[in-house]
Parts: C-alpha cells; sequence; structure tokens
C-alpha cells in the first residue's frame, strides 16, 4: 500500500494536541513526525482542522442476525464511520440468537461478511442457561461478557441473580476480560407502573435506587471473590444514576476492579425538558433530571467515570410508537450512533474540557476497556491507521436527512451541535469523506487471540 501523510496544526497526540505530521504506510502510523518534517510522500495540510484517533464505540445494538429489520451491520457501521467512530463493539443482543455460546457468535461472525465499513469485536452473554457455555464462548475471542441484572424485554435473553453471578464471575476472572452489568435491580419485585404517554410517571418507574442498589450487589460480589483471591473486571454499563458515584469510587479505593460508562443522551439531555408523548427519548434506565446530568460530567471529569458510548439501541418506528406517544408501549433505546462527538463536544466545551479529554474518553479509555489498546485509540507509531479529520468551529442542527443508520429516527433532530466530522480513515482507507460513504467495506471482525 502507498504511504501517505497529513499534518495539521492540532493533532491529538499521546503526548495532548500539537501541530504534527502522521505518516501512514500499509495500513499502520509509520511515524508522528513535526510538522515541518518531510514525510517523503503525498502529504496533505489540513491547516487549523483537528487530527485525532478514530473513536472507539463499545456499546453498540446492531441486532443482527435476526432482527435486521431494526439495524443491521451495513448501516450501522456506515453511520459509525459517518461519526468517527472506526472501532465498535457490537453487544449480544437484540439479535438472534443471542450471542450467549461459540456456536451463536459463529453466525453473528457469517453475517458479518462484507458488511463492515468499520472495524467491529463482539461481546458475549451470559444467562442463567449458558454459565456452563460460558468457558468455551470466551476462549472463541469475544471481546468479554454481559448480563442484565433486570429483565432485558428480550425472551432470549433473561437475567442472572446473585448465585447466577457468583458461578459466572470466576469464570470471567479467568479470562481476565470485562463483565458488563446492566445494573438495574428491583428488588422489590415492583407491579408494572401505568406510565401512558407521561415521561414523568416513567421516570419514577424506574428510580436511581434500582441502579444503586444494582451497583451495590456488584460490589458486594466482586468483594466476596477478591477475598477468595480471584479478580473479575466488573463495568457498569449506560450509568444514569449520579447517587451510585460515591460508592464506586469507593469500591475502587479498596482495590476492586470495577469502571462504569455512560452516555451522550445521559449528558445532553435531562427530564425536566422531555415532553410528554416524545417515545424517541425513552432508554433504560431513563434520562433523568439536570442536576443529575451535571453530577455525571463532574464524574467523567474526576474519572470516576471511565469513558462516554453511544448505547445506540434502534428499533422499527412502529416499534417506537411514535404516532400514539405511547411511552408505556415503546421500545426503550436512543438511536444516534453518529451524533456522538458533536453532542459531547457542544457540551464539553462549555464545560471546560478539551478536545484531548474527549478523545480519551471516546476513543482511547474504551480502546483500552475492550482490549484493543495495543492497536487502536491512539495516534502512535505501530497503531492502526484510524483517522478522524474534525472542525470544531462549525455549527448546524442535526438532521434527519444526515441519519446513516437504517431508521431515519432520532432525539436529536433540530438539536443544535458544534463539530463537523470531515473524513474518516480506517487503517489508512478513506471510508467517510464529503458526507459520503466513500468504498466498499473494508472493516474486519476483531476477536481476541487473534488481535
Amino acid at each position: 500500500m502507498k504511504s501517505f501523510a497529513l499534518r495539521s496544526r492540532r493533532v491529538i497526540t499521546p503526548d495532548g494536541i500539537r501541530p504534527a505530521t502522521v505518516k501512514v504506510t500499509a495500513g499502520l502510523i509509520d511515524a508522528l513526525l513535526d510538522y515541518h518534517a518531510e514525510p517523503g510522500c503525498d502529504c496533505e495540510d489540513l491547516g487549523e482542522r483537528v487530527l485525532m484517533p478514530g473513536l472507539v464505540d463499545t456499546h453498540v445494538h446492531i441486532n443482527e442476525p435476526g432482527r435486521t429489520d431494526w439495524e443491521g451491520f451495513c448501516t450501522a457501521t456506515q453511520a459509525a464511520a459517518a461519526g468517527g467512530i472506526t472501532t465498535l463493539v457490537d453487544m449480544p443482543l437484540n439479535c438472534i440468537p443471542v450471542t450467549i455460546n461459540k456456536a451463536a457468535l459463529d453466525e453473528k461472525l457469517a453475517a458479518v461478511s462484507n458488511q463492515l465499513w468499520v472495524d467491529c469485536g463482539f461481546w458475549g452473554g451470559v444467562v442463567p442457561a449458558s454459565i456452563d457455555d460460558l468457558d468455551e464462548l470466551l476462549g472463541a475471542g469475544v471481546l468479554g461478557v454481559k448480563s442484565f441484572l433486570i429483565d432485558s424485554g428480550i425472551e432470549e435473553f433473561p437475567n442472572v441473580d446473585a448465585d447466577d453471578l457468583r458461578r459466572a464471575m470466576p469464570i470471567v476472572a479467568k479470562h481476565k476480560a470485562p463483565y458488563l452489568i446492566h445494573a438495574e435491580l428491583d428488588k422489590d419485585n415492583t407491579e408494572p407502573a401505568a406510565i401512558g404517554d407521561n415521561y414523568q410517571s416513567f421516570l419514577a418507574s424506574r428510580p436511581k435506587q434500582w441502579e444503586n442498589d444494582a451497583i451495590d450487589l456488584m460490589i458486594q460480589l466482586s468483594s466476596e471473590l477478591k477475598a477468595a483471591g480471584q479478580d473479575c473486571r466488573v463495568h457498569i454499563v449506560h450509568l444514569s444514576s449520579a447517587d451510585a458515584l460515591k460508592n464506586i469510587a469507593k469500591a475502587r479505593k479498596q482495590g476492586l476492579s470495577l469502571s462504569a460508562e455512560t452516555c451522550p443522551h445521559y449528558l445532553t439531555l435531562f427530564a425536566e425538558a422531555i415532553p410528554n408523548g416524545k417515545t424517541l427519548f425513552k432508554c433504560c434506565p431513563p434520562i433523568r433530571e439536570d442536576h443529575n446530568r451535571a453530577q455525571l460530567w463532574q464524574a467523567l471529569k474526576e474519572g470516576v467515570i471511565d469513558f462516554i458510548v453511544s448505547d445506540h439501541s434502534p428499533c422499527t418506528p412502529e416499534l417506537k410508537h411514535i404516532d400514539s406517544g405511547d411511552i408505556e408501549k415503546a421500545w426503550g433505546g436512543i438511536s444516534a450512533l453518529q451524533f456522538g462527538l458533536p453532542l459531547i463536544w457542544t457540551e464539553a466545551r462549555e464545560r471546560g474540557f478539551s478536545l484531548a479529554q474527549i478523545s480519551h474518553l471516546m476513543a482511547g479509555a474504551t480502546a483500552e476497556f475492550a482490549g484493543l489498546g495495543h492497536i487502536k485509540g491512539r495516534l502512535a507509531k505501530g497503531y492502526h491507521a484510524d483517522l478522524l479529520v474534525f472542525d470544531d468551529t462549525v455549527s448546524y442542527p442535526i438532521s434527519s436527512t444526515m441519519i446513516k443508520h437504517k431508521h431515519k429516527i432520532t432525539p436529536y433532530v433540530d438539536k443544535p451541535v458544534c463539530g463537523e466530522i470531515q473524513r474518516t480513515y480506517v487503517r489508512g482507507e478513506l471510508v467517510f469523506a464529503d458526507n459520503q460513504i466513500q468504498q466498499g467495506p473494508i472493516g474486519k471482525p476483531l476477536l481476541k487471540g487473534q488481535l
């Protein structure tokens, strides 16, 4: 492959933002040179536009095989490329079959053939009936596994309880893989609430206490395991309750391997501004109050929350009950895969974050978490040439015509944002530019043990 170079006054390097020239050869970063250095190949000057690592999104529901009318690898990975995401990790649900054993993983790998515009890893799943299959699944190439502590909404993916976790966690610990937990726990088996089209009723139906109790259970189980001489890397997905932050920080100080993520919808939206009947805003856990949102941002600043991911969870417009406005019946999930960086940057710049910090939260830290930190998430010699050209000064409203994922719906339509993804390169290949996908699917599956 021919070498080329890109230079910019603002390159996000492992040492911060500085003028630099990035030389790419055979899909890898060949050298990180001074701005005025001669790379010995064609070199384009990007001026003040930011050159940064491609984003790594470790929480994406693609739903293929089985529910491709909701989303599929072709559309999801094109949307990822349009959002500057060069690597994503697919969740083990809501596909059919759910990815809870090696046979299901093999079906998923067959489904991705010639459909990936960006690189893609896979999480496995753990349900009560699949714990005996867990060792083989972790050995088959998944990057880690996930369980729910509450009804997932998918019959094929039932939740686990404490006894199930006591069986599963030592197996996950042996493989040194992360164990992702959907942390909501209804200890009282609450009767389903009457919600209708009222957002505040929906919010009240999934209280912070459910998250807090689930996280406390995981801390307790992690402590038990550590006392027995084992260490399980427990990870809390899509944290929305700021009340849990104190116990997360305390558990870490006690030496437990506990991490947490949050999502753009919890950082850019808030309950007081969500009108009744707007089902596109429904997700689980729910979008909470503005004061809670401010605490999540502070936790990112302090490092209590480790990174930001999309939790792109699409479905058909019919399942969202958009016309009736019935929040109670609507599928819970936010569709916004390609808009994460501009959404976050718009808020973050007002809160004193630098683009280097945001790059770490959406690329470097996520790559490390998924076991990809040696090849993804940094602009450094020997790393994959996953590059993003970003103009952090352009302002515009999000429109449905921009959307590359399957169904052109998102709660962010008409929301003004700042920051435009202008180009995306995957391993040195230009996959997105001028608001268009540029070529065929060049993405690759990423399997643990083959990286």
